[in-house]
């Protein structure tokens, strides 16, 4: 079943989250992720959530998804990205 990493970002310190932006592909290529949506502004159609730029990543399986969450490798980037923005990440998994 593919899951789904869904991030809501408001981008604070722009200059510094350009080596996420730069770096972050090749981590998600690397656990067999794909962007279905990337760092757009969305349109809110219903309710109160206001996203300023959303990601959306699909992988294969939940397991590739926490693979990748919890790659040691990328933790400095999800550093640099806790640091440069405000986020909210989570973790759905798709329709069977």
């Amino acid at each position: 079943m593919k899951a789904y990493l869904v991030l809501d970002l408001t981008v604070n310190d722009f200059n510094g989250f350009r080596k996420y932006v730069a770096e972050i592909p090749a981590f998600i290529a690397r656990h067999s992720g794909q962007y279905i949506v990337r760092g757009v502004e969305p349109t809110t159609i219903e309710g109160d959530w206001k996203p300023e730029r959303l990601v959306i990543i699909e992988f294969p399986a939940r397991e590739n998804a926490e693979a990748f969450l919890d790659d040691p490798e990328i933790q400095d980037l999800f550093e640099v990205r806790h640091r440069t923005t405000t986020s909210r990440l989570v973790l759905a998994d798709g329709c069977t």
